[in-house]
């Protein structure tokens, strides 16, 4: 069993029975893993256990979301306790007994344990409140594709639910086990795609001259979205601008008339995505008009950058400091580097406080440290009773009666 403190030093305990029936609940979730807004048995499964520990359940919000509501003590606040569902288009490579049974998705990215965490806190907090208040348990869909979280907020989750604050945690390899850490401020990045079509005119390859080649255009423009980021932007700021794939429709003895740039781009503040934007916009046009190829751009907004509100960043560590009590090899980084992946969280933080928090589960060659998004990943079941533990702990500290 694992123990954390809450309270006025009050001891909680994570029952052994506890962290069995998480476990199990992870492994059936890894087992029967569900992409993007299709998470319906995910969905469903979610329901029936929030509802066998006595909570208001509500289900189908922006999709395939839960909320499972715990209110006690008479209090008037409330927080939300967020956890994500989905899966990924990726094949398992690891025989293991409970491998998914669905060919080419698998929780590759350690969703079915923040469901089994968040799941083991509900039932810790329905057996053993602690907290005068209102806790809304939300089981997120779609976080990979960075629409499930605007989908809960346009179906009205802050109006039918309203909270004052919200939280969230993801599991994260390469950090030591059982370490904590957070950072106010930007802790991940926004993300945002771009299209960019390039109308040249094919030929025959031994007579260049008679068309225009769209893949020198193409590799011209490459060349200069590079220069957004080193010349462009303030050397302190965190950007990224990537091409990721080069597509045409030629052959090996033909130019082709079409080339296909796509990729993504990575920032944190509002000025410097729209920076971005307008500079590859006029990259496009000006290298596609002195070759007299035509062109067309899009670009697109995914994920808002996950910002952390600064006070509750405070009351995260607090929680963490508490949940890791019993775990003597665990630590606290209150002000960690931030990443330049990208989290759907940050569409919560963007319209009511909150603090997204990253938990160590193994460095290299330990057990927990292969990558996320891995078709060898496996999320760290000992980490679930310290996850249900900060989470049982942020609703104790922040809802105290």
């Amino acid at each position: 069993m694992q123990c954390s403190q809450s309270g006025e030093g009050e001891i909680v305990v994570i029952p052994s029975e506890l962290e069995h029936e998480m476990i199990a609940w992870r492994h059936y979730l890894h087992a029967h893993p569900e992409t993007g807004f299709e998470e319906h048995k995910t969905s469903e499964f979610i329901a029936q256990t929030l509802a066998s520990f006595g909570l208001q359940v509500h289900r189908g919000i922006g999709g395939t979301g839960v909320v499972g509501t715990l209110s006690t003590n008479g209090g008037s606040r409330a927080i939300g306790l967020r956890a994500e569902m989905d899966a990924l288009n990726i094949q398992e490579a690891v025989d293991r007994p409970y491998a998914s049974r669905y060919p080419g998705k698998m929780h590759a990215c350690g969703h079915d344990g923040h469901m089994a965490m968040l799941l083991g806190a509900a039932k810790l907090l329905s057996q053993d409140a602690g907290f005068s208040g209102t806790v809304h348990f939300v089981f997120q869909p779609a976080e990979e594709h960075g629409r499930g979280a605007q989908a809960m907020l346009a179906d009205g989750l802050l109006k039918r639910f309203p909270m004052a604050e919200i939280y969230g945690l993801h599991n994260m390899p390469g950090m030591p086990f059982g370490s904590f850490a957070t950072r106010p401020g930007g802790i991940m990045a926004s993300e945002d795609n771009f299209v960019i079509r390039i109308d040249g005119r094919g030929t025959h390859a031994a007579r260049p001259h008679m068309g225009i080649d769209p893949v020198v255009v193409g590799a011209e423009i490459v060349l200069a979205l590079q220069t957004i980021v080193a010349r462009k932007m303030d050397p302190v700021e965190h950007t990224v601008v990537s091409v990721t794939e080069f597509i045409t429709d030629g052959i090996r003895n033909v130019l082709p008339g079409t080339v296909l740039l796509k990729g993504d781009t990575r920032s944190y503040s509002p000025a410097v995505r729209a920076a971005i934007e307008e500079r590859m916009a006029m990259i496009v046009t000006g290298v596609c008009n002195a070759h007299g190829a035509g062109h067309s751009f899009e670009y697109t907004h995914e994920f808002e950058p996950t910002i952390n509100w600064p006070e509750n960043v405070a009351y995260a560590v607090a929680a963490a400091a508490q949940a890791l009590i019993e775990v003597a090899s665990g630590s606290i980084d209150g002000n960690c580097a931030p990443l330049l992946a990208s989290e759907d969280f940050g569409a919560f933080l963007s319209e009511i406080p909150g603090n997204f928090m990253f938990l160590g589960s193994g460095t290299e060659g330990e057990s927990g440290s292969v990558p996320l998004h891995n078709s060898n990943y496996d999320f760290n079941d000992r980490l679930l009773a310290l996850g249900a533990s900060y989470f049982a702990a942020l609703a104790r500290t922040r809802l105290q009666p």
